[in-house]
């Protein structure tokens, strides 16, 4: 018998000075069996960063040919894809080919340091890829907070980024490893 997915509601709050973005969001994440709470939580984290009323979560753990989190136009064109931790160069190039822009949060420290140094070639001839590093103490803290039935406030502002709940408050300055920040959402100058 095959382990389900573990099933987590989130009420989102996003004041995103850099966009004028002050919106509610009520969330339901699944959790795969095999994803931690950290990689949930980097999962939201990257729809505060980019939330849109046309913004949702894809099956992007278990099929490879749909993005963590993804928005599409009224065509059914992808926008935007965006993926967590540290995906295949193959399946980022892939995405890059489908999307207008490509978007990755990879974390996980050292882990994460290899696999950029060792692709960073090969990223560089994707135009439309931006990285992003979160430092490993902030997703770690991130798991932290993570709840089967969370409240959490995110607050953007200048690339100043913090998120809060009952449980506490973590503050993550990310890293733009490639790519420019994106025009509309929270790393717009």
């Amino acid at each position: 018998m095959a382990i389900k997915a573990t099933i987590f509601k989130a009420n989102l709050q996003i004041a995103d000075m850099n966009r004028h973005y002050y919106q509610d969001h009520v969330l339901t994440l699944a959790r795969h069996p095999s994803e931690t709470d950290e990689r949930l939580m980097v999962r939201l984290l990257a729809f505060a960063l980019h939330a849109h009323e046309y913004l949702e979560f894809g099956q992007g753990m278990t099929a490879d040919d749909e993005a963590d989190l993804w928005q599409k136009d009224l065509t059914g064109s992808i926008v935007l894809w965006i993926d967590v931790g540290i995906p295949d160069e193959k399946l980022i190039r892939k995405a890059c080919g489908r999307a207008n822009h490509v978007v990755v949060y990879c974390y996980g420290g050292r882990v994460a340091d290899l696999w950029f140094a060792q692709n960073k070639s090969l990223f560089a001839r994707q135009k439309n890829l931006t990285i992003i590093n979160l430092p490993v103490a902030s997703t770690q803290a991130l798991a932290k907070l993570a709840q089967r039935n969370m409240s959490l406030q995110c607050t953007l502002q200048e690339g100043n980024l913090m998120m809060t709940s009952d449980d506490g408050v973590v503050e993550i300055e990310p890293v733009i490893w490639h790519g420019s920040p994106l025009t509309g959402s929270a790393w717009q100058s």
